[in-house]
């Protein structure tokens, strides 16, 4: 089982062949300068890849009794349409009952797929990458204000200043990565991974 969840080395090998990890000088909306973005999208472009990933994700949720004893009422939730495909892999793994995902319109993250209280099994959140964790706090009040639980939360990759764990519920990934973030230009100039790139403008 453990055998089939990618080393780190293997999964960043993954994202750099397909480009879905980039180096640069990238301006977050935010307006942070840095040397590193992720469209992790790119990556499941194609199947064999996605399965790795998703597979490799859903063996740390099985693993753990709690999560396993649940299968297969339990709901494999994304906090937004960028996370999609990593949930559907996840729950096909897993053989989990349901799938959902959470869009952001007119600022607020809501679900949009109509959901009695009762419908909703326990909850794994799984989404491409993990930032601040923004998305996944959001995703986590939406699911407790419908009456039901979260138990278990992952992604692909994680940065490594975000959070590791939502009310102590750790977060699961295949990737760490430390993303060092520069308030100015002249700041990340002076970075060691600083480079003569064109800076390019990016989303989250």
């Amino acid at each position: 089982m453990i055998d089939l969840i990618p080393s780190p080395e293997e999964v960043m090998k993954i994202l750099q062949e397909t480009g879905a990890y980039r180096r640069g000088h990238f301006i977050y909306p935010n307006g942070k300068h840095a040397s590193h973005y992720f469209q992790m999208p790119l990556a499941f472009r194609y199947y064999d890849n996605a399965r790795i990933l998703s597979v490799g994700l859903s063996r740390h949720f099985r693993m753990e009794k709690s999560i396993a004893r649940s299968l297969p009422k339990v709901s494999v939730i994304s906090p937004s349409p960028g996370g999609i495909m990593v949930a559907f892999g996840v729950r096909e793994a897993l053989s989990a009952e349901q799938i959902y995902w959470a869009e952001t319109e007119d600022g607020k993250r809501q679900f949009r797929q109509y959901m009695a209280e009762t419908d909703v099994h326990p909850a794994i959140i799984v989404d491409d990458i993990i930032r601040s964790g923004k998305a996944i706090r959001e995703t986590i009040e939406l699911i407790r204000e419908i009456g039901s639980e979260v138990i278990g939360i992952g992604a692909i990759a994680r940065f490594e200043d975000g959070p590791e764990e939502f009310d102590g519920i750790p977060v699961k990934s295949l990737l760490t990565f430390d993303v060092n973030f520069y308030e100015t230009e002249e700041e990340w100039r002076r970075s060691r991974s600083a480079s003569d790139a064109i800076e390019e403008k990016v989303r989250f």
